[in-house]
């Protein structure tokens, strides 16, 4: 076999196979004409979405919309070059400000993705060799972070003050935690974990995507909802993608710290700024977030009417103490019971997708559930009448609810 091409083809074909045989197999649905809580599929069918992370419903609303045209007539497109180079504009410094002032910060600074910025604040922050201690669940941005960097990772179990205390017994030099943990919708104990962190030394790192904008007062995060002041939190990381519904991410902090990111943090340094007409949108979106407070009494709302139900019908939904959020877990068990759920769902015009390992650990595979402030009542009755029926038909696994 000569053709370069057909070579790769012969080995990764035998993988994407084992995966199918697994149930594992991923792959991109086509959604179309997304309101907020529902879209269009392929076939043409309406169906409600309940498995993204738009939770203010800021999505499609049409005063971001709205800016991003504006601004994209006047500043087009694209930034042309890196923010250091040719691509920093006066949008991006007001919207690094206003996150500055929403997160209760000296400022912040602007990346491409979360994952772009976890990257950036670990390699920048980290040198080769140096212990880093890390919740055993955080997201995969920040656990392949800390690899890249070539720390000596000290994975403490999930949520556990005195295991981090073991963990860190030789010194780590940060502590790198979720905020919210994006598949199990609980809290992190930020409190008790700067506690640890400050007594070695370490600096605390709280990625908090799925907290800003959704919990906290007016929206601030998991930092104020768990009671821990903003100055045991050195280094926030955020997203403008999930409840502020635009694009693009953030780290807020000291201005020495977002000095020093922008000398060293090469995710930033060599990547093209975002559009100006983008961060514009996202400004916007922000200042929405943060006047428009009956999205978050909704959305808190709906998540007590759907534990409420799933209570009611002995459904295998985790329900951790502390801040509701709106991730609610179905834990069902084994890949494949998963996979029939959702179909279940589907079936009925409803969009959960399964989220199977290695996105999770094994025998915990499950539905995850979001919701947003554009849902209403009547579609949590649907949902929790349809995850019935699904328990009814494909039983979940002992092991899923234990």
């Amino acid at each position: 076999m000569s053709d370069p091409a057909a070579r790769l083809d012969a080995r990764l074909a035998p993988r994407l196979a084992e995966r199918r045989e697994a149930g594992l197999y991923r792959h991109a649905e086509v959604l179309d004409g997304y309101d907020g809580a529902t879209a269009v599929r392929r076939d043409g069918q309406r169906c409600t979405v309940f498995c993204g992370n738009d939770y203010l419903g800021l999505a499609a609303d049409p005063r971001p919309a709205r800016v991003l045209a504006e601004h994209a007539q006047r500043s087009g497109s694209g930034a042309g070059a890196a923010h250091l180079v040719t691509g920093h504009r006066p949008e991006h410094e007001a919207l690094e400000a206003e996150l500055a002032a929403f997160t209760g910060r000296e400022a912040a600074l602007l990346f491409s993705t979360g994952y772009m910025a976890n990257l950036g604040v670990i390699t920048a922050l980290v040198r080769r060799g140096q212990a880093v201690a890390e919740d055993r669940l955080n997201h995969a941005s920040l656990i392949d972070a800390v690899r890249l960097a070539g720390a000596r990772p000290r994975r403490y179990r999930h949520a556990d003050p005195a295991h981090l205390a073991e963990q860190v017994g030789e010194r780590a030099a940060l502590v790198v935690t979720d905020g919210v943990f994006s598949m199990d919708g609980d809290v992190a104990p930020l409190p008790e974990l700067a506690a640890v962190a400050e007594a070695a030394g370490a600096v605390l790192v709280v990625d908090d995507a799925h907290g800003l904008g959704v919990i906290g007062p007016g929206g601030q995060g998991s930092v104020p909802a768990t009671g821990c002041a903003p100055e045991r939190v050195p280094v926030l990381v955020g997203t403008l993608g999930k409840a502020f519904g635009t694009f693009g991410a953030f780290v807020a902090g000291s201005r020495t710290l977002i000095d020093a990111l922008r000398q060293w943090a090469r995710p930033y340094i060599y990547t093209t700024a975002p559009p100006a007409a983008q961060a514009a949108a996202a400004l916007e979106a922000v200042r929405i977030a943060r006047a428009e407070q009956w999205r978050r009494e909704r959305l808190q709302a709906l998540i007590s009417r759907f534990r409420a139900g799933a209570r009611e019908l002995g459904l295998p939904v985790a329900q951790p103490p502390g801040p509701q959020t709106p991730i609610l877990p179905v834990l069902v068990g084994q890949s494949a019971t998963a996979s029939a759920w959702s179909a279940e769902l589907d079936r009925r015009g409803l969009r959960v997708a399964a989220i199977r390992p290695p996105t999770v650990p094994a025998g915990t595979a499950r539905l995850r559930v979001s919701l947003t402030a554009c849902h209403g009542e009547a579609d949590i009755d649907r949902l929790l009448e349809a995850l019935d029926a699904a328990a009814r038909r494909h039983p979940a696994t002992p092991e899923a609810v234990s």
